[in-house]
């Protein structure tokens, strides 16, 4: 079935362990991102762990981008935090990613832990055609995505992250093993907020999705821990 990320966008570490109290036993995983990774350092990590459980899914986003050798060490140091994915972006070339991947490898074996998947960010979701003209990429998002993607694979990287919109044909072209993370995800009659290219859970697990990504219909809900039994029931009623 496919799996749910919830995106822990906290401004420091007593609200995000609040947020991971009431959505915890809900069966989702936990998104740890910039603003809070950069709040309180690697050690929350560890921290919310222990809350929501060994045997829960972390996903580190962190969307790492720099020359190789910079990139390289950040895995290293992200390696030891014990995330099941890491995020980095795909636009930093096939040189970054390559450097990326080997040190994540190498670091997990000498740790003597699994090594995170590493996810390729392709095009942000908040980003559409005239956004990508604006920084001089190829205007057609999707063409875009799948050239990331391509890119990603041949790199050695385990997935990609991309929008609903470019699920369906990145499943047909990527190999079935490369782990598909999908943001942008919008319940029913949910606010898009900030996002261009959304879908409901199951649109877009009916695609083809690994993970789906949410955030605000479950952090901002008047019960969190409900609005996320409500999205995982909705999935394994598709799955069933």
């Amino acid at each position: 079935m496919t799996g749910i990320f919830c995106a822990i966008d906290a401004p420091g570490l007593q609200e995000a362990k609040n947020l991971v109290e009431k959505i915890s036993g809900t069966g989702v995983g936990l998104k740890i991102g910039l603003e809070l990774f950069v709040a309180e350092g690697p050690s929350c990590v560890e921290v919310l762990r222990k809350i929501a459980g060994d045997n829960v899914p972390v996903f580190l986003d962190l969307k790492l981008h720099d020359i190789p050798n910079t990139v390289a060490g950040a895995v290293r140091a992200a390696v030891k935090c014990r995330a099941d994915f890491l995020t980095i972006h795909t636009s930093g070339g096939k040189e970054m990613m390559r450097a990326a991947a080997l040190a994540a490898k190498e670091e997990a074996k000498k740790e003597g832990v699994a090594a995170p998947k590493l996810l390729g960010v392709t095009v942000l979701t908040h980003m559409d055609e005239s956004d990508l003209e604006d920084v001089g990429q190829h205007p057609q998002a999707a063409e875009q995505v799948m050239r990331l993607a391509k890119l990603a694979q041949s790199a050695g990287l385990q997935g990609v992250v991309c929008s609903p919109k470019e699920i369906s044909a990145l499943r047909k072209s990527l190999p079935s093993e490369m782990v598909l993370v999908v943001p942008g995800i919008r319940p029913e009659g949910s606010d898009k907020g900030d996002q261009k290219r959304v879908m409901t859970p199951v649109e877009a697990a009916s695609l083809g999705a690994d993970y789906l990504v949410i955030g605000r219909p479950i952090t901002q809900a008047k019960d969190p821990a409900a609005a996320a039994r409500d999205i995982v029931l909705s999935l394994e009623k598709k799955a069933a």
